[in-house]
């Protein structure tokens, strides 16, 4: 691999961790596909992983709680011929994935009071367009 993948700040994936799986891939390729490994798959225990600080660690297996198989979160690639760059690929994609999965939840949102010049503008709109409306009826035409 090319050195470590980053999660966010100095925690990085550790390879000791990762468990690789190859197979034989669809995609691109010719006959290349029929007789190599390339579809790369890595799995990443997370219900017993130490790299990854405790707060994390709850975060993303709550977040990612419907994508565990067995406290395992698994990334396959295939979109690639080689199986080096679909192990790129798949390493790449989990660390991104857990860095969502331990991002801090947003800021709650503040409610604000609504600006009156947004309030008169909607009233006006409304007016013209019931004015439209209104001109449409048929009234006052052949009297």
């Amino acid at each position: 691999m090319s050195g470590p993948y980053r999660i966010r700040g100095s925690v990085a994936l550790p390879e000791a961790e990762l468990q690789w799986r190859f197979s034989r891939s669809s995609g691109p390729g010719g006959q290349h596909v029929n007789t190599s490994d390339t579809q790369a798959e890595v799995r990443f225990d997370l219900a017993r992983t130490r790299s990854l600080p405790p707060v994390w660690q709850e975060r993303a297996l709550a977040r990612l709680a419907d994508r565990l198989v067995d406290g395992h979160v698994v990334v396959r690639a295939s979109e690639h011929r080689s199986q080096w760059r679909n192990r790129e690929a798949a390493a790449v994609r989990l660390a991104a994935l857990l860095a969502e999965a331990t991002a801090p939840p947003p800021s709650p949102r503040r409610k604000r009071k609504v600006p009156r010049g947004v309030n008169e503008r909607r009233l006006r709109e409304k007016k013209q367009r019931s004015d439209v409306k209104r001109g449409r009826t048929g009234r006052g035409w052949g009297q």
